[in-house]
């Protein structure tokens, strides 16, 4: 499995979501709650649920034989003559009643059968799709808020550190050792510093806005736990290739296809009918009863069946082209896709390891050389703005791994339904 820990409530369980007054969510939004209310909320998988129970309902009646038909007249009515306009003179006429069932032959009732199947097979298919699709959106809206906020963390640690800096630069003033525009320069850091924050809680806000679309007031609630681990595995995602739920959904199409080309076969096969009858007479002449067995007769299969048999197998083909395509672009979409994956793997190992180290010792040195009166605070607050930039980069690093990587399990993983 990709996912360690996900879907880590039973049942994708929501303890107290409603809030006993007001209905609201009165508890931290983990990422779990997050899939798990995104998927309760969906209107879209509530009209799949809808299109499911009308196919499940097509599938007993698919291969029934047609409603028996019922049949009354009179046959043999004189209109001239010396019996004409009577029921009664005439031993030929007779009041009949009659009843006829309509037999289709076994492989087009078989083939509708299967069309049936098919169609339930490939709304089932869609709603998988459509979960899929939610739990991706619902954890792209999550994560945004949560790395925006883990850039706020990042201000709010640079913001004591600015409070150490102004107490410096102002006992620097106040010996002498440093100008008055110091003091402009470390009030026009902390300045810059707050517009940047200004500017990540106004995307916060919009985060939340976007996070509210899937799980509804729970998105004002704080954010809980971090996002859950995820090993991405080449090998095991291109074995899983196939699983990809655009394919399965044409798999679920050409099904269908296939079994409409069958119907389309079975329609140069006769079929076949029965027909039993009770004539009434006058009592002097008695009553009759009649039976007949009726046969199509698909005499005109080359211009009728088989121009219909051939449109449906080009429909097959085509879906099948398409498969092919599809998977193609997948291969090498999934390259891709692990490529970004490692390239941002190795840009956030060394971002860590080495980029922030080598920009926190260049602050030090910096900070260090200011203090003992061999560095002006342009050189400081320069550093520190790298600083802060290799911090906020670290964060977006985080992100983007992240969405690769959710993406990837959303695409070729297994969630549990």
């Amino acid at each position: 499995m990709f996912l360690h820990r996900f879907y880590a409530l039973p049942g994708w369980l929501i303890v107290g979501w409603l809030g006993m007054a007001g209905g609201a969510h009165a508890s931290p939004l983990s990422f779990d709650d997050a899939l798990a209310l995104g998927v309760r909320n969906a209107p879209e998988l509530s009209a799949n649920t809808a299109q499911i129970k009308s196919a499940q309902e097509l599938i007993e009646p698919a291969d029934a034989l047609p409603d028996p038909k019922l049949s009354l007249g009179v046959t043999n009515y004189p209109i001239s003559g010396p019996q004409a306009g009577s029921l009664t003179e005439s031993q030929m006429t007779m009041q009949r009643i009659g009843i006829s069932q309509a037999i289709p032959n076994s492989a087009k009732r078989h083939a509708r059968a299967e069309i049936a199947e098919a169609e339930l097979s490939s709304a089932q298919v869609q709603r998988h799709v459509v979960r899929l699709i939610i739990q991706q959106q619902a954890s792209q809206a999550w994560l945004k808020r949560y790395y925006l906020e883990r850039k706020l963390e990042q201000l709010d640690a640079l913001d004591r550190e600015n409070q150490l800096l102004t107490s410096t630069v102002d006992a620097r003033i106040a010996s002498g050792d440093a100008p008055l525009t110091d003091s402009v320069l470390a009030k026009q850091a902390a300045a810059a510093l707050a517009d940047r924050r200004d500017d990540l809680e106004g995307e916060r806000h919009e985060a939340i806005a976007e996070l509210r679309r899937y799980v509804g007031e729970a998105a004002d609630e704080p954010l809980e736990g971090a996002p859950p681990s995820i090993v991405v595995s080449p090998q095991t995602l291109r074995a899983r290739i196939r699983r990809y739920p655009d394919l399965l959904a044409l798999e679920a199409q050409t099904r269908t296809a296939k079994a409409r080309v069958a119907e389309a076969k079975s329609e140069k096969r006769p079929d076949w009918g029965v027909e039993l009858a009770y004539q009434h007479r006058d009592e002097r002449y008695g009553d009759m009863v009649s039976a007949q067995v009726s046969f199509d007769l698909p005499l005109f299969t080359a211009s009728r069946q088989d121009p219909a048999i051939r449109a449906r197998q080009h429909n097959v083909e085509r879906l099948q082209l398409e498969r092919d395509a599809l998977l193609r672009e997948q291969r090498s979409e999934l390259d891709s896709q692990l490529a970004d994956y490692t390239a941002l793997s190795n840009q956030l190992k060394r971002a860590q390891t080495t980029w922030l180290k080598l920009v926190q010792k260049k602050v030090g040195l910096q900070y260090a050389a200011y203090r003992s009166g061999q560095g002006d605070l342009d050189a400081v607050i320069a550093a520190r703005r790298e600083l802060i930039d290799q911090r906020v980069r670290i964060v977006d690093l985080q992100q983007q791994r992240k969405l690769i990587a959710m993406k990837l399990y959303f695409s070729y993983g297994e969630p549990t339904s």
